[in-house]
């Protein structure tokens, strides 16, 4: 028993997160959850093995594959920072998203997708048609277009809070409505807000996804994804959890299904080693999105009054087409914004000239990130899709860190002067 018990007063997020392992018991009285190497766990009574394998043990480990404690102590930490029922560890994002995907849904069933999502995903998207699911990609701005296209073997809908790189904001209240109301499995992605910004169980979201790596560890210096579960899906009406899931606490069905079939039989699966540095990395979560949406929302304002810049795309910005949305939705407008330039001529000179920004791709580092979109990130898509989704060739992508506002608009006046 520590001096800080789960059991002691109320308190709020960002104490909960930075007392996490606190609360849920630390060997030795550590601080952190060590980071545990073994891949085997041993028992001393043959029948406790047998349970952790059935599922009648609780708290147990038998192969790392499907956990570690240092891995379980991160996913009690971010079920708590999304208020879930549980969350399962993934060694990527993409991880996460493809266990949902690849263990929810089955041949002939059908998924509808915003438009406007990343690059991999919708690569991913492409996937599941070829595997015989069926995918309809519509704009998710209206909760309107997401019902128009539900056919009787809709399973599943999946949105971003904020869209990478465009910064749409889906209709999130609507489409959790809708859902409710159909029954369909609504799985909402949080990586660009996080639950420090916003909580997508408040929308009625049945699964939350986050890409770990960036805005939750948040340095750039660990691989990691999660499904959280919120507990506010009826899973014993969904057709397609297996049989031999079936059983005790139905509100577990879908967490345990995606655990075996994600970890035991993909083996997409967290290192205890990263689990260690994303849930360090998360205890100062609140502080860098705080200071990363200001400085954003600072240097997007100032990006758009630029006579070089034809567009900004911020959430924050009054001039966003969901800003209204996202005001209401959302504590602050995230790291994450692009922008136009008038000349695409100018793309590769402004940013070679720029000095503070690094010339690469990924997003919610503490450093700000800057690539230009079209060439890389949705090169592969090719020209068609890139227009149907807005993606101008003068487009830039900026993921802003946790620099100076000052210096880095001084260094943009200066790549742009």
């Amino acid at each position: 028993m520590t001096a800080f018990d789960k059991q002691g007063p109320r308190t709020g997020p960002s104490t909960d997160n930075v007392h996490a392992d606190r609360r849920f018991g630390v060997e030795h009285g550590a601080i952190h959850k060590p980071i545990h190497t073994s891949v085997q766990y041993g028992f001393e009574r043959v029948e406790d093995l047998i349970g952790v394998f059935q599922g009648t043990v609780k708290g147990g480990y038998n192969y790392a594959r499907q956990g570690t404690p240092t891995t379980a102590a991160l996913e009690a930490k971010l079920t708590q920072l999304e208020q879930g029922l549980g969350t399962i560890s993934f060694a990527t994002g993409m991880a996460a998203i493809s266990a949902v995907f690849l263990t929810l849904l089955r041949k002939g069933d059908h998924i509808i997708s915003s438009r406007y999502v990343f690059g991999n995903t919708n690569s991913l998207l492409g996937t599941l048609e070829d595997l015989g699911v069926e995918v309809s990609k519509v704009d998710a701005g209206s909760a309107s277009a997401v019902e128009a296209a539900l056919r009787p073997n809709t399973r599943m809908v999946f949105v971003e809070t904020v869209a990478n790189p465009g910064t749409q904001v889906p209709d999130l209240v609507g489409i959790g409505a809708l859902c409710q109301a159909r029954g369909l499995v609504y799985v909402v992605d949080n990586t660009i807000t996080s639950p420090a910004l916003f909580l997508p169980r408040s929308v009625g979201a049945s699964l939350v996804i986050n890409s770990l790596t960036k805005t939750i560890a948040g340095h750039g210096d660990a691989l990691g994804g999660a499904v959280t579960d919120t507990g506010l899906f009826d899973w014993q009406a969904f057709p397609n959890i297996f049989a031999a899931y079936r059983k005790g606490d139905a509100r577990q069905w879908g967490l345990q299904q995606i655990r075996k079939k994600g970890l035991r039989d993909m083996g997409g699966t967290l290192s205890s080693d990263a689990a260690h540095r994303i849930s360090v990395g998360a205890e100062t979560l609140p502080l860098r999105v705080r200071q990363a949406s200001a400085t954003a929302l600072a240097l997007a304002g100032w990006l758009q009054a630029h006579p070089k810049v034809a567009a900004v795309h911020y959430p924050g910005l009054e001039s966003h087409p969901h800003h209204a949305r996202a005001a209401e939705l959302f504590k602050a407008g995230s790291w994450l914004l692009s922008f136009e330039l008038r000349d695409p001529a100018d793309l590769v000179q402004v940013l070679n000239r720029l000095q503070l920004p690094i010339k690469a791709t990924g997003l919610g580092d503490t450093r700000t990130l800057i690539i230009p979109v079209a060439p890389t990130i949705f090169w592969e898509a090719g020209p068609a899709v890139r227009a149907e989704m807005g993606i101008a060739d003068g487009l830039i992508r900026l993921s802003v860190g946790l620099e100076d506002e000052a210096d880095l608009i001084a260094d943009f006046a200066q790549a742009l002067g």
